[in-house]
C-alpha cells in the first residue's frame, strides 16, 4: 500500500469540513483552502500525489478545477455538489473533474483518497 497522500479541499462548509476528520486518522493531510488561487498555490507547493477536493456551492470551483487539472504536476481533482445541479457538475466534468452527488462523494470519501 502506497504512503498516505495529501488532500487540497476547497471546501467552505464547516459541516462538510467536519467529514474529513476519518482521513486525518489515516495519515492523510488535508489542507483546506478559501479559494481557487490558494488551490493553485498548495499545488505549486505540493508533489504529485496531491487529491484535489473541490465544493461545487463555491463560486470559483470551476476556475479551481481548470487550474488544477492544467497544472504541471498530475492531480487527481474529484468535485462534489447537488444532485438537482446538472448543468454544474456536467460543467465541472467537462473542466477535468471526477463528478460526484453530494451524498455519493461523502458515502465514498475514503476510497476517493487512497
Amino acid at each position: 500500500m502506497s504512503a498516505p497522500g495529501t488532500v487540497v479541499a476547497l471546501v467552505r462548509d464547516l459541516m462538510d469540513r467536519s467529514r474529513f476528520g476519518a482521513l486525518s486518522s489515516r495519515g492523510v493531510q488535508v489542507h483546506f483552502v478559501r479559494d481557487a488561487p490558494a488551490v493553485l498555490e498548495m499545488l505549486a507547493e505540493g508533489d504529485a500525489a496531491t487529491t484535489v477536493v473541490v465544493d461545487l456551492a463555491a463560486p470559483d470551483a470551476l476556475e479551481a478545477i481548470a487550474g488544477a487539472a492544467r497544472a504541471p504536476r498530475a492531480h487527481r481533482v474529484v468535485a462534489f455538489g447537488s444532485h438537482v445541479e446538472r448543468d454544474r457538475l456536467d460543467r465541472a466534468h467537462a473542466a477535468g473533474a471526477e463528478v460526484l452527488a453530494r451524498s455519493a462523494f461523502f458515502a465514498r470519501l475514503d476510497d476517493l483518497v487512497q
